[in-house]
């Protein structure tokens, strides 16, 4: 066990958020998102049994966000003619607010199927058990800053 870490951030998640480097981007996904098969060029994780939420917010902990672009968190949006709720994005926003100064601001949204070929590029998929719809969200890494 580690200091300082969340322990929701098993040792292999720990070790993939380490190799990433600036610009490298992760997807957390609901539990209805084809992790496998989306995933096949990337590192898969499975954190079954837990929420997006949590896990943002421990990724959020050691994790910076790309101060390069303008929106380093990207979700998915609701197809037109779904007629779904998405009240998990303001937790999200809530929850990058704790850790970016831009807040909302760093939130952005992809197209259903664009977002699914950009998670086709990424470095890492984590799989959750995330129920909500639309739960999916990206994030692209920046650099840590010694202080």
């Amino acid at each position: 066990m580690l200091k300082g870490i969340p322990s929701i951030l098993s040792p292999e998640l720990l070790k993939v958020l380490c190799e990433m480097g600036h610009s490298d981007r992760l997807v957390i996904a609901d539990g209805n998102f084809p992790t496998e098969s989306m995933g096949k060029n990337a590192i898969t994780i499975r954190c079954d049994g837990h929420g997006v939420p949590e896990i943002l917010d421990a990724i959020l902990q050691v994790f910076p966000l790309d101060t390069y672009v303008e929106k380093p968190v990207n979700l998915m949006e609701v197809m037109p003619g779904d007629n779904v709720e998405t009240p998990i994005w303001d937790t999200y926003k809530e929850i990058v607010a704790k850790y970016d100064d831009r807040g909302a601001d760093a939130v952005g949204n992809i197209e259903r199927f664009a977002f699914y070929d950009e998670a086709k590029t990424v470095y890492c998929i984590i799989a959750t058990g995330e129920t909500a719809l639309y739960a999916n969200i990206m994030l692209q890494k920046g650099v840590v800053i010694n202080n």
